[in-house]
């Protein structure tokens, strides 16, 4: 089994850039590299992305997660990702408590 912290900087890996991107360009860029059938944790998004972040504004990862929730239903309302909840598409604009991001399908 993967380490955790191991999985997170691998997850920043496959996501660096030169410059560290938005964090909405940040979830597109992980769907896109996960696997079609694959879901996103946000958490997972929200500790990749601290590895990443602008040193400058040192946020824990935690901090990220009402970002990571606020990006996540606007890309979905957007039509780019899905909200899962229970393995189900949630509504963007209703969507209460743990969920998954996964890629939509185009």
């Amino acid at each position: 089994m993967i380490c955790a912290m191991y999985r997170h900087r691998e997850i920043a890996k496959k996501a660096a850039m030169s410059t560290p991107p938005k964090l909405a360009d940040f979830i597109l860029d992980l769907c896109a590299k996960a696997a079609p059938e694959a879901t996103l944790d946000p958490e997972d998004i929200a500790r990749a992305y601290a590895l990443i972040a602008p040193k400058a504004n040192i946020v824990t990862w935690e901090g990220y997660l009402p970002a990571v929730r606020n990006d996540a239903a606007k890309l979905a309302r957007e039509g780019k990702v899905i909200i899962y909840k229970k393995g189900v598409p949630a509504d963007p604009e209703t969507f209460k408590g743990l969920y998954r991001v996964g890629r939509a399908a185009h």
